[in-house]
């Protein structure tokens, strides 16, 4: 299948949206009719524009309210078609696509929309032109992709064909098996879209909450299996209005569309065990299997006293670097990578946003087969500095500009430390920190979905529903990403977040940071009494917790006294689900914007404490951020 893009999907006038889609590697694209209409210029100008930037037009659409007129309209319509018809000749076309009609004045009945169809297939034929019909999910007589096939099929013209569009059928859960039995040559194009599921009418739903696929939640998976059991292999578009991605910048939204059908059509060949037309060949996602190490770009000038805080949340210094100015520290299975090389790629990331993390490393089952994925889904590669005898670890550009690398167990990849490192010797009494529960990843709203798709494309992963927590100066959304959790292993747990308020902590640590990254880091312990006993003994300090929340605390959870008294006395939250507890305490966010978050997880537990995630933005809100690190 040839792969192409909707002009109505991004942001900017036609002549930038155009650039924006050639750049991102399309190379045909749907002309929508507005952006036509508000072209400078004439369709000649946009076809000889498209041309130079290596763009086919597969159409001009939609043309509307054909079908089901009488007298004097119907005459009109097709009076309306024929200057349709010079549109695409001047374009370069060869297809009318006509949707489903909303008119009142429009008639129903499946052989008097055919019999408009037969005639308007004559006339195109006339021109070397075909005609496509879409059932709008919100049509006024045709609203279902079966009554369209049943119009074209009874038009009797090979020149009249079917649209399939995978946001009206699916948003009205239209039985999937019926697409199986249409001759793939008579499907003329097919338009994708993914969306969350909601309640609401369905053109509102579809003006506003489309989405690329893998960032909703229609079955895509079902749509594409039978679509390639009838042996289309015309063109595959996306067609999608967001009101996100009419914010955000063109470029992205195109590149991040072309990323989405890469991964749709490699999930649709390996789901059905065989090659299929248009899928890049690229190694299959696997799960992460944890975080292997945590890199902070730390000022020189800053390094002490982050180095002190570290140690005092139980980490010893466990390495020197063999060339670099940069430390390891350990405590449990977690490591943490300290950098103030003066110059680098740290170096560039410390002077834009400050003393941060600046890359995560995943440990992958084979890092070269997840990095050849990543090149392939479009992710932008990165080569650092190498010294002598030093691994080459490979990585991508991450949230933020920040690095994403990829370790493995099974190449020396899986020995960086004792490689890249020189053994300290030093020990230190830890906290009880044993691994990293999850990362929290903030970022502009308008970010989110671009992130979702990075991570859930390059990894097998799954995502859960997207939820509002309360911030006292707004909602900020948040979306789980999780993968090669459970089974014994660590896994991935990210939380992403982002809010359109700007009152939010989450906005605030965009601005502060100048971008996107990490606000917080969560570490687990299997005793999160006497690691936050020991945190406060060294000097960490713990985010206060209202007295009121205990007091409710009380009232609604099975938990003794005795236990709620020693979680009052600690700042320790508390959660449950069907599966167990979590208990949550928290540092003070430091200037910057982060902190550290302290879990302990029952094995069966699925969550995030989300129910607390109103007081702890609450707490941080009233408390000034103190120098790092207290």
């Amino acid at each position: 299948m040839r792969t192409a893009i909707a002009t109505v999907c991004v942001s900017g006038n036609l002549a930038e949206k155009l650039e924006a889609i050639a750049v991102a590697g399309f190379r045909a694209v749907e002309i929508f009719e507005n952006d036509l209409i508000a072209f400078p210029g004439t369709p000649a100008d946009v076809r000889r524009m498209a041309a130079d930037l290596g763009l086919a037009i597969v159409t001009c659409q939609p043309f509307r309210d054909f079908e089901g007129m009488t007298g004097a309209r119907r005459i009109r319509v097709f009076d309306r078609a024929e200057r349709k018809f010079d549109l695409l000749a001047e374009l370069g076309s060869d297809l009318l696509f006509v949707c489903s009609s909303l008119s009142p004045e429009a008639l129903g009945g499946i052989d008097r929309l055919a019999e408009d169809f037969a005639e308007l297939g004559t006339r195109a034929a006339r021109r070397g032109l075909r005609v496509g019909y879409e059932a709008l999910a919100w049509g006024r007589h045709i609203h279902d992709y079966r009554d369209a096939w049943e119009i074209v099929r009874r038009a009797g013209q090979p020149n009249v064909g079917l649209v399939l569009d995978s946001f009206h059928v699916l948003a009205r859960k239209l039985d999937l098996a019926a697409i199986r039995s249409i001759p793939g040559d008579r499907i003329f194009l097919v338009q994708i879209a993914d969306a969350p599921r909601l309640e609401m009418d369905y053109l509102s739903w579809s003006r506003h909450w489309r989405c690329l696929p893998g960032q909703g939640d229609l079955d895509l998976a079902g749509f594409m299996d039978a679509l390639e059991t009838t042996g289309y292999d015309g063109v595959l578009s996306l067609e999608i209005f967001n009101d996100r991605f009419r914010a955000g910048s063109a470029r992205s939204v195109a590149l991040d569309g072309r990323r989405s059908l890469i991964w749709l059509l490699d999930s649709t060949a390996r789901r059905l065990g065989r090659p299929i037309a248009g899928a890049a060949p690229m190694p299959a996602p696997a799960p992460v299997e944890g975080v292997e190490f945590i890199e902070f770009a730390v000022h020189e000038a800053e390094r002490e006293g982050f180095e002190r805080l570290i140690a005092a949340l139980g980490f010893a210094r466990a390495g020197r670097h063999r060339s670099k100015d940069v430390s390891l520290w350990r405590q449990g299975e977690i490591r943490i990578v300290v950098n103030s090389e003066p110059d680098g790629f740290a170096h560039s990331y410390q002077i834009t946003h400050g003393s941060s993390v600046c890359a995560m490393a995943l440990r992958t089952p084979d890092a070269q087969a997840t990095i050849t994925r990543a090149r392939a889904l479009l992710d932008e590669p990165h080569a650092g500095a190498v010294g002598p005898g030093e691994l080459d670890i490979p990585a991508v550009r991450g949230l933020g500009g920040s690095l994403l690398y990829f370790i493995d167990s099974r190449s020396s990849l899986g020995r960086w430390a004792e490689i890249d490192f020189l053994p300290t010797g030093a020990t230190a009494p830890d906290a009880g920190l044993r691994a990293i529960d999850h990362v929290s990843q903030t970022m502009q709203y308008e970010e989110m979905l671009t992130w979702l798709l990075f991570y859930t494309s390059l990894f097998e992963a799954r995502k859960t529903p997207s939820q509002a927590v309360i911030d006292p100066g707004g909602v900020v959304q948040s979306q789980v990403i999780e993968s090669g959790v459970g089974g014994g292993g660590a896994g991935l747990r990210l939380v992403l977040n982002g809010s359109q308020s700007t009152r939010t902590l989450s906005a605030r640590f965009v601005t502060d940071f100048f971008g996107s990254g990490v606000q917080h880091i969560a570490l687990a312990t299997d005793d999160i009494e006497a690691s936050v006993a020991r945190l406060v003994a060294n000097g960490v300090a713990m985010l206060p917790i209202p007295e009121n929340y205990y007091d409710d605390l009380e009232t609604r959870a099975d938990l003794s006294p005795a236990a709620i008294m020693r979680m009052r006395a600690l700042n320790i939250l508390y959660d449950s689900d069907a599966g167990g507890g979590f208990r949550h305490a928290y540092t003070v966010a430091f200037d910057g914007g982060f902190f550290f978050e302290i879990v302990q997880r029952d094995p069966g537990y699925g969550g995030y404490g989300a129910p607390n995630a109103g007081i702890r933005l609450a707490a941080q809100a009233r408390i000034a951020r103190p120098a790092l690190p207290v």
